[in-house]
């Protein structure tokens, strides 16, 4: 059935799936429900999953983000809406991104999808364009689906709780939440996408964001300012496992491990992820002005224990779904603005979390009021906090070089720790107002191109010279804006980003802290391994709609005792209890793996498709590896002369600063492509990073166009050696 209102049967949903999904239209205007197969579903397993498979059949090689028929994804997971287990509001929007060109997805919190999944569906899919924004309006009380105009509101949070009331009806607000995206979204490449619930307790609307690869950039080319769902039914119980009573019994398991540990480690329940910023700076992981430096002394200033005791107010739980008592969705309320259109006004803010926190040090600034400030203004225009600051520390060091001018920047001086600066190059972005502004909006990929063309009419240096100099230190990656920690001396959170399919984020593979804190990845084998496993691992969470902070952030005691003290395998084994006391199954951890490594496999066949899966597209700039300039050398000197002579064997004496850092940037460079031999290995690819016949027959693979894709693949990568 198709039409731009439709009324459906709601499908319950039985061992966490209703086998659904919905499917929209925006060239006609249409809409319609089709049945999810037994053999989709066993295959990819939901979420993330289902996001790449919907992806990979609506799209093809010369898909880009703004085709009509280019794919906006949305799912949750067999888990998703379990509130018998924390963490369980997760879900994953997917799409051919505009900024890496290939397929790139986002996690997200919030009630939204449980909502969906309440409704009947595990996914939504979103095709076509129109040139009038619209908003559908899934109910799923009357099972009833529609394409309505877009509201009259704000950009995309002020006036949430408008929208809220409008369609709740007589049910409470909770029963109501929606995506949106802003108009920043709208004019850049690295848009987001909110989902806002209202919070009964504090009597808001809250936002959480699927911040990564401009989904929100897609949804609004395509004329889709949001989505909304109401559904009343009951949240309690609704996932109607197999086994309730053992669900409910992993779930407690795992909350006493979170009371117990978290209160004395990291304290995301009273701090949320900003505890980050203290640990991060202790061990020079802080990214300061564009990650040339990892430690400042101003840190004090906007540390966790500030926000902890300041700014966020503790209500608890204080979760993004029912069911979690991690609580790590801190909030600030009654802010007053200072700066931008909405100066004066008092708003209410979501978070802020460690990363934009950082994204903010990364700028050189360290004020808890400019942090606020952009914090609520890229929720608000639904602007990505981590591009839109890395973007933004690129081009202020760019500008450091005189690599751009006042003239290039329309009259803005870019200059570290001027908040200011920061806050009106951002409002520019978001209104797409001047030609500087349009083009940063595109990211740094796009960025370095701009500045050589413009600068070497200027200087009269070529257009290759500057482009090298610029690629040093724009870090970026795949087209994506690297999350915000300091990989230098990290080899395995070097390869945790430039192996990463979607680009430098820190959700399919961080490692940092075991390996550089706790130093539990000492062998190059043991990295590899780590590489190959913790990204499976860590992205089955996306496959089934979990949040991984409880396993990854919240260590079980009893971990420590074990082979792998990193993988947390006490608390793994809560995980396979909700799986086979959901399913009714016996399945064990190698068998999540390898759904997991399914749906990796098809997004590496995606972006091999796509013309970026090959082993170059896994370089990572200059200073992901080690100190570009003098000025980053000499501020660790000590530190890396002690390397040179113990780690590179190096005799360091009689030779000057500029010798020793030339030969640590080529040892750096070695042990990169060195990590890459091995990881391949461990993943089962060629030396080019193209997937081995065995892999795709190993793992259910065996159709004539997965093959096509690789050899075709492996033809383009053997012309280019020649």
């Amino acid at each position: 059935m198709t039409s731009s209102l439709i009324n459906y049967n709601r499908a319950e949903v039985t061992k966490g799936y209703t086998d659904q999904l919905l499917a929209i239209d925006l060239n006609n205007k249409t809409i319609s429900v089709k049945v999810i197969s037994e053999e989709m579903r066993r295959m990819f397993v939901g979420g993330r999953g289902y996001c790449l498979k919907l992806v990979f059949d609506g799209t093809k090689a010369t898909t880009k983000h703004d085709s009509p028929e280019n794919v906006l994804a949305i799912s949750g997971g067999p888990f998703c809406g379990e509130t018998g287990f924390a963490g369980a509001g997760k879900f994953i929007v997917g799409t051919i991104s505009p900024l890496t060109n290939t397929f790139c997805d986002s996690n997200v919190g919030g009630h939204f999808f449980p909502l969906v999944k309440l409704s009947g569906f595990d996914a939504i899919s979103v095709t076509g364009k129109t040139d009038q924004d619209v908003l559908v309006v899934i109910d799923g009380d009357r099972c009833e689906i529609s394409i309505a105009d877009a509201p009259e509101t704000g950009d995309s949070l002020f006036g949430a709780e408008n929208i809220i009331e409008k369609w709740k009806g007589d049910g409470e607000p909770s029963s109501v939440a929606f995506i949106s995206a802003g108009t920043g979204a709208k004019n850049t490449s690295m848009g987001c996408i909110n989902s806002v619930y209202y919070d009964l307790r504090r009597k808001r609307c809250r936002a959480k964001q699927a911040g990564r690869g401009g989904t929100g950039s897609v949804m609004r080319d395509k004329g889709l300012w949001g989505i909304v769902v109401k559904c009343n039914a009951k949240k309690a119980n609704s996932n109607r496992p197999a086994h309730p009573d053992r669900v409910r019994e992993a779930g407690k398991k795992l909350r006493k491990v979170i009371k117990d540990v978290d209160p004395n480690a990291m304290r995301l329940g009273t701090q949320g992820t900003t505890c980050l910023v203290d640990m991060m700076n202790s061990f020079h992981l802080l990214p300061v002005n564009n990650f040339q430096y990892g430690i400042d002394d101003r840190v004090k200033q906007v540390s966790g224990l500030l926000f902890e005791e300041k700014i966020f107010e503790q209500r608890h739980p204080d979760g993004c779904f029912l069911g979690c008592t991690l609580a790590c969705t801190k909030g600030c309320e009654d802010y007053i603005l200072k700066t931008g259109p909405f100066a004066g006004k008092t708003i209410r803010l979501d978070g802020p979390e460690y990363e934009t926190a950082a994204a903010m040090t990364n700028l050189g600034i360290f004020d808890i009021d400019h942090i606020l400030e952009y914090a609520w203004y890229c929720d608000e225009y639904g602007l990505d906090t981590i591009s839109a600051g890395v973007l933004m520390s690129f081009l202020f060091e760019a500008y450091e070089h005189d690599l751009l001018t006042v003239e290039d920047t329309g009259g803005l001086e870019l200059k570290w720790n001027c908040g200011k600066t920061v806050l009106e190059l951002l409002h520019r972005m978001a209104a797409g107002e001047c030609d500087f502004a349009v083009q940063a909006g595109r990211g740094v990929r796009h960025m370095k191109c701009w500045i050589a063309d413009r600068a070497s009419s200027r200087t009269g240096r070529t257009r290759s010279d500057l482009l090298g100099e610029l690629s040093l230190f724009g870090m970026e990656c795949k087209g994506l804006e690297f999350s915000m920690y300091i990989t230098k001396e990290s080899l395995a959170q070097q390869g945790g980003y430039g192996f990463a399919l979607k680009g430098p984020q820190h959700d399919e593979a961080w490692l940092i802290a075991i390996d550089q804190l706790k130093n539990e990845l000492p062998t190059f084998k043991r990295k590899a391994v780590a590489l190959q496993w913790f990204p499976l691992f860590r992205t089955w969470f996306n496959l089934v709609g979990l949040c991984k902070l409880p396993w990854i952030d919240v260590r079980h005691p009893e971990a420590q005792n074990t082979e792998h003290p990193a993988r947390n395998l006490p608390t793994v084994e809560y995980y396979l209890e909700l799986v086979n006391a959901t399913f009714g199954t016996q399945k064990t951890l190698d068998d999540l793996l390898m759904e997991s490594e399914r749906s990796y496999l098809l997004h590496k066949l995606i972006n091999l498709r796509q013309g970026f899966g090959t082993r170059e597209h896994d370089a990572i700039p200059l200073r992901a590896m080690a100190p570009v300039f003098m000025n980053e050398y000499r501020s660790r000197k000590k530190h890396y002369e002690e390397y040179l002579k113990n780690q590179a064997e190096v005799d360091i004496n009689g030779k000057t600063d500029e010798e020793l850092l030339s030969i640590l940037q080529e040892y750096r460079r070695v042990q990169y492509d060195r990590l890459a031999d091995e990881v391949y290995d461990e993943k089962g690819y060629d030396r080019n990073a193209v997937p081995l016949d065995e892999t795709l027959n190993r793992l259910g693979f065996d159709k004539a166009e997965y093959f096509d894709i690789v050899r075709s693949a492996r033809n383009q990568a053997q012309k280019q050696q020649r």
